[in-house]
């Protein structure tokens, strides 16, 4: 008998992905295969994926890109990865569906609500995706990474946090080491495609500070590759060490290392933070559907383990005045980095994972099987 099969389908970013992927990692171990579903934009983000997850591309597309003609192919391709996804199923049928948002999410979960299959969605953010609203009624359940979620009206929610790679996992709670008069680290990210405005507003900030802290200060800045040279060039010329990259494969080191992290506020962001327990300032990106960046960020704010600072008021003068309320008291960077970590959920992957073990078991969840907390 062949070990039971997950189809997980996400993609678009990294927001998407690391979750999928921390799902993948937890249900390989169980004994489960593992197919993943996602187009071209997301098999970007599949290099940390294990071997053993079968990728496959998939025909999909968004409304948000292209132009007359593009756009009006879209229902076209969704319903050809709809017809594919569908075909592969009967071929090898999956015990669960899970989808984690993003348009290519349709064609899998599309197919599995047509043929009636065990299935599953996870929204990573405050407010449901796009994706995830279309959705949110049409199957077995809905796991949310942030509390609380909302919700359509009739809809339960299960909060299971957001799941978190093993590359942060084995990071979970690392030790914290106070800012002083020593060198530090102060990572600056924009999310899985970079953000320009901390490309504008971090280097500025930085170099605002008292040069006896400039000379300590070791920056990780990721920043989007058209601007990633004037960014190279701004830390240099004002004395400031610095790597500066599109994107940084290890991030849960660098963050584990860091005194101090500026950050949009994406869900796998927050999550990594809130697991790993560091100092952050976050900048949540404001033309965000619904505002979910906002939503996301306010658990750590809270807590009292994060700086909210609101895109509109984010200028190198408010940022320099942050970062020193952080640099220059260890004792309150130290309480920062206890209270991110009180707020971590390390084990939302197995709880994601116990979730798909109990509605392929079951064919379904109910308040009584789980914890409802919606």
């Amino acid at each position: 008998m062949s070990a039971p099969l997950l189809i997980i389908a996400a993609g678009g970013t990294g927001g998407h992905m690391f979750p999928a992927q921390a799902l993948a990692e937890v249900m390989l171990k169980r004994g489960w295969r593992v197919k993943l579903s996602t187009d071209a934009r997301g098999a970007r983000y599949t290099g940390g994926f294990p071997e053993a997850v079968e990728i496959n591309q998939i025909s999909s597309a968004t409304f948000a890109r292209g132009g007359i003609a593009a756009k009006a192919l879209v229902p076209f391709r969704i319903a050809a990865g709809v017809l594919g996804a569908g075909l592969n199923m009967l071929r090898d049928r999956p015990s669960v569906v899970v989808g984690f948002g993003g348009y290519p999410s349709i064609p899998a979960l599309g197919a599995a609500w047509a043929l009636r299959m065990p299935r599953m969605i996870h929204e990573q953010n405050g407010i449901l995706g796009r994706v995830n609203e279309i959705f949110a009624k049409r199957v077995n359940a809905v796991a949310c990474g942030i509390w609380p979620t909302k919700l359509p009206e009739g809809v339960d929610g299960w909060h299971v946090g957001n799941p978190v790679r093993a590359a942060v996992l084995d990071r979970a709670g690392s030790a914290y080491i106070p800012p002083g008069d020593y060198p530090m680290e102060v990572l600056v990210m924009g999310g899985s495609q970079g953000a320009r405005i901390l490309s504008d507003v971090v280097p500025p900030a930085l170099a605002a500070l008292p040069m006896n802290m400039i000379h300590n200060i070791r920056v990780s800045h990721q920043a989007r590759e058209e601007d990633g040279q004037r960014v190279a060039d701004y830390y240099a010329e004002s004395g400031i060490h610095a790597d500066v990259r599109p994107f940084f494969d290890d991030v849960p080191r660098r963050m584990s290392e860091a005194q101090l992290v500026i950050s949009r506020s994406g869900a796998s962001s927050i999550a990594d933070l809130s697991v790993i327990g560091r100092p952050s300032i976050l900048i949540p990106f404001a033309a965000a559907a619904g505002d979910h960046q906002s939503a996301n960020a306010r658990g750590l704010v809270e807590a009292g383990a994060a700086i909210m600072v609101p895109e509109r008021k984010a200028n190198p003068e408010v940022l320099t005045e942050q970062i020193l309320s952080v640099l220059e008291m260890p004792d309150g960077a130290l309480q920062m980095s206890r209270a991110a970590l009180s707020v971590g959920k390390p084990d939302a992957a197995e709880t994601l994972a116990d979730m798909v073990e109990h509605l392929s078991a079951h064919g379904t969840l109910s308040s009584t099987e789980e914890e409802n907390q919606q």
